[in-house]
C-alpha cells in the first residue's frame, strides 16, 4: 500500500454548486488548482473549479464528496524537500530525545508560532524548532535531538 498524505479535508458547503471549503488546507496551492488529482475518501476526483475565499481555498470535484472526508495525495506526489527541510507529518510521532539522554516525548503535531514553528509534544512540552534546541532530526531512527535546557520548568 502507498503512503498518502493529508492535503485537507472536505468543510462546509459554498454556494449551490456543490463547492465546499477545504479545511486544514495545505499551504501548496497546487492541489486546489483545477485539474488537481485528489483521493478523497480514498478514491480519485478532479478539481473542477478552484477560488479562494477569506483566504481559504473553496474547491468543486467530480462528484460529490461528503463533508469531513479527507483530500490526500500520494506521498511520491509530493516535491523533494531540501537538506534540513523536512514536512510536518514526517515529524510526528519521532522520538524527542536530549543530548544527555532523557527522553521528552513522542511529537505530536507541529504549530505555527510567532517567531518559528513549535514542537509540540505527547508530555505536553512545546520546544522551538530553531537551530539552538534542535540539534538534529534522523528520519531514520525517527528521532530528534534536543539541546538541554529547553524542557526545563521556568
Amino acid at each position: 500500500m502507498t503512503e498518502r498524505v493529508a492535503v485537507g479535508r472536505v468543510g462546509r458547503a459554498h454556494g449551490l454548486d456543490g463547492s465546499f471549503v477545504v479545511e486544514h488546507a495545505s499551504d501548496d496551492a497546487r492541489w486546489f488548482g483545477v485539474g488537481a488529482r485528489l483521493l478523497a475518501g480514498g478514491e480519485e476526483a478532479e478539481v473542477v473549479a478552484a477560488k479562494r475565499a477569506g483566504g481559504r481555498p473553496v474547491v468543486r470535484l467530480d462528484r460529490a464528496v461528503p463533508r469531513g472526508t479527507p483530500l490526500e495525495v500520494e506521498r511520491a506526489a509530493l516535491p523533494p524537500t531540501g537538506e534540513d527541510e523536512f514536512y510536518v507529518f514526517e515529524l510526528v510521532g519521532l522520538d524527542v530525545v536530549e543530548e544527555e539522554g532523557r527522553a521528552l516525548g513522542k511529537v505530536t503535531t507541529v504549530s505555527a508560532g510567532v517567531a518559528n514553528d513549535v514542537l509540540e509534544l505527547d508530555s505536553g512540552l512545546a520546544l522551538p524548532m530553531v537551530e539552538d534546541c534542535v540539534r538534529r532530526i534522523d528520519l531514520e531512527s525517527r528521532r530528534i535531538l534536543v539541546a538541554s535546557g529547553f524542557s526545563d520548568p521556568d
